[in-house]
């Protein structure tokens, strides 16, 4: 099925193609058809955003999608008098490129805070206390689900990146990212339990 044929399915009844207007005005009403015409009328403009602000390809194509689930799920609230549906759209886009920025920069975080938990290993230093800290850190990511311990494990032993990551695994980056966030929360909550405790 071709672009044009996905498009031309959201037609009136005479058959031609629907305006900007009458393409909102289905999807509103929830034409799932209509989304269809709309992803391949407007997706690639909310890619180009998406991947001028993010500079990275997948990460532009994981808010691509979540624009037009977000526009179907939140298509009641699309007001006509309020502007173009494309505007709507756009709106939606610089809301999710802001979303996806603000992930990054917790991911950063994180990572950091536990790059700055493992260390290098300094064997001239090698100090009872250290040993000890690397042994319950890998006690506790023996404890992970499977893909968050493989995930962390690329990025801190093998020194992966993420989209590395997602290459090696197969895996697609924002599934990489959540085991990623994920696996380094439950690691910060159960060493931050053990030296409490």
């Amino acid at each position: 099925m071709t672009v044009d044929s996905i498009t031309e399915q959201c037609v009136d009844g005479r058959g031609e193609a629907l305006s900007d207007t009458d393409l909102a005005r289905g999807l509103v009403d929830g034409d799932e058809e209509c989304l269809t015409a709309a992803y391949h009328r407007w997706g690639t403009l909310v890619r180009t955003l998406a991947g001028r602000s993010l500079g990275d390809t997948r990460e532009a194509e994981d808010v691509t999608q979540q624009v037009f689930l977000a526009a179907w799920q939140g298509r009641q609230g699309y007001r006509p008098e309020r502007g173009a549906f494309v505007g709507w759209l756009v709106g939606i886009t610089r809301r999710k490129i802001a979303d996806a920025l603000s992930a990054r920069t917790r991911r950063t975080d994180l990572v950091a805070a536990a790059g700055a938990l493992l260390g290098p290993v300094d064997d001239t230093q090698a100090r009872p206390e250290t040993v000890l800290d690397r042994v319950l850190l890998h006690g506790e990511l023996a404890r992970l689900p499977a893909p968050q311990r493989r995930v962390l494990h690329l990025a801190f032993y093998e020194d992966l990146t993420q989209p590395q990551i997602a290459q090696r695994t197969g895996w697609p980056l924002g599934t990489v990212k959540s085991h990623s966030r994920r696996g380094l929360h439950q690691l910060r909550r159960c060493l931050r339990a053990q030296a409490v405790g």
